[in-house]
């Protein structure tokens, strides 16, 4: 077993590639008779266990973060979120979440059925009814969450208009003074930390609130630290495990019909709007956003202000 053994430093748990029915074989030519299933209660017994390949390596990362940056933006995440506490100001976690194909398709995840739900045999856009960008906005202050629904791309337009049709509803009700704003982001995606898209609708969008919008970068590789992505993403994949998601209609129900004990609440609006990608900001454009970047790490903190573009 020495050279077929891997295991974690910190758990202790280990684990190998070979098969019990194979570890039963080389035993049995040693003269040791034992069977599949003994050798699969012995292997438990020092601590080996089935595990699954694990989507920890953040891919297109030419340079990734030292530990002590990663560490350091978690630590000026954790006080701006303090701090907007402290004062009663929205915070907010946003992200995307995986393209769904809407239709008769295969849906990951177990659910209890007498029978297993037929689903097709392949997963061809051709048969799909559409897709389903889902763009989440999950408030870290009050556990509610809204997902917008898009039936095109994934673009930084479509996510600054999904933080607008929420302010609209959450804001006026919730924080109807207040002066500004904080969005926990990834460094990729639709709200990227390098895209001019992203910047230029956030300003707009700061001209029509009137208020100051401060935007905080997780590090590349740092997703799964996002609130959103187990407080409300992870929520939604277990209500509808196994599921075929077959229409809107219905991939509206299941988010809204997400609940924890917790009191976790989700809403769910759909936005059929078309948005292409590609979209370009020029300098002369970039040039009237009124933006302030923060002493630490100036390039994940920013903080975008009201003007008169």
């Amino acid at each position: 077993m020495e050279h077929d053994t891997a295991g974690d430093p910190m758990t202790g748990l280990k684990w190998t590639h070979k098969t019990t029915q194979k570890l039963a074989d080389e035993l049995a030519r040693h003269g040791i008779m034992v069977s599949a299933n003994t050798v699969g209660r012995l292997l438990k017994g020092m601590r080996f266990s089935l595990r699954v390949n694990r989507k920890t390596i953040e891919s297109g990362i030419k340079n990734p973060p030292a530990p002590k940056d990663r560490d350091r933006q978690f630590r000026y995440i954790s006080r701006m979120r303090e701090a907007f506490a402290k004062t009663g100001d929205p915070a907010i976690s946003v992200d995307s979440k995986k393209r769904e194909l809407v239709g008769n398709f295969k849906n990951g995840g177990k659910s209890w059925e007498r029978e297993g739900v037929p689903v097709k045999d392949h997963d061809f856009p051709s048969d799909a009814e559409g897709v389903a960008v889902l763009y989440g906005i999950y408030s870290t202050q009050n556990n509610q969450g809204n997902i917008y629904v898009g039936t095109s791309h994934d673009t930084p337009a479509f996510a600054v208009r999904c933080i607008t049709e929420w302010w609209k509803k959450a804001g006026p009700k919730h924080w109807p003074h207040a002066p500004r704003l904080l969005i926990l982001a990834d460094c990729g995606g639709s709200n990227s930390s390098r895209s001019r898209v992203w910047k230029y609708r956030l300003q707009n969008l700061c001209n029509l609130l009137n208020i100051h919008i401060t935007i905080c970068h997780y590090p590349p590789g740092s997703s799964k630290w996002n609130p959103i992505e187990h407080r409300l993403f992870a929520e939604i994949s277990k209500n509808w495990a196994g599921q075929p998601l077959i229409s809107y209609e219905k991939i509206m129900n299941y988010i809204r019909t997400t609940k924890t004990k917790t009191g976790l609440c989700v809403g769910a609006s759909l936005i059929r709007k078309q948005y292409d990608t590609g979209e370009k900001i020029s300098d002369k454009d970039m040039k009237k956003i009124s933006i302030k970047e923060h002493d630490v790490f100036p390039k994940w903190n920013y903080t975008i202000c009201p003007s008169k573009m």
